[in-house]
């Protein structure tokens, strides 16, 4: 098992490469400007807010949002690799499990937030830019 996981590196090392510099570039520019974006109250509500539509074509939504599952796919199977593989493999997993829509998504971001150093690490950066600090959600509910 090894001895293969091993070949298949060899193999496609410059892929690996540039899926790692590509994982750490959504770390460190796409996440950071995506938490900005998270409004202040997100975490508190039982449920997540559906966001207003835009009026666009149906059709639009469904491509936008097919896309969207199969890039947080992607990041997902990569994150899955770089466990194994040289590379940022917990950072692309949660990448690609905060970008697919899944049932039970909220939740998983509540229960992360709510994890000892995630919501001062995430309002230290929204600070640091002059946002408000995202309010801490409920211990249950």
């Amino acid at each position: 098992m090894l001895r293969s996981i091993l070949d298949f590196a060899a193999e496609h090392a410059a892929w690996l490469v540039v899926g790692s510099v590509l994982s750490l570039i959504v770390g460190l520019v796409l996440v950071p400007l995506l938490i900005l974006r998270i409004p202040t109250d997100y975490f508190v509500y039982k449920r997540r807010h559906v966001l207003a539509t835009t009026g666009s074509h149906p059709l639009v939504h469904v491509v936008l949002t097919g896309a969207k599952n199969l890039l947080g796919a992607v990041f997902l199977v990569a994150g899955l690799a770089l466990l194994v593989l040289p590379g940022q493999g917990l950072i692309t997993l949660f990448t690609g499990l905060l970008i697919m829509n899944y049932p039970g998504k909220f939740e998983f971001e509540r229960w992360l937030v709510r994890r000892p150093h995630v919501l001062p690490a995430l309002n230290w950066l929204r600070a640091r830019y002059g946002r408000q600090p995202l309010l801490a959600p409920p211990d249950r509910g």
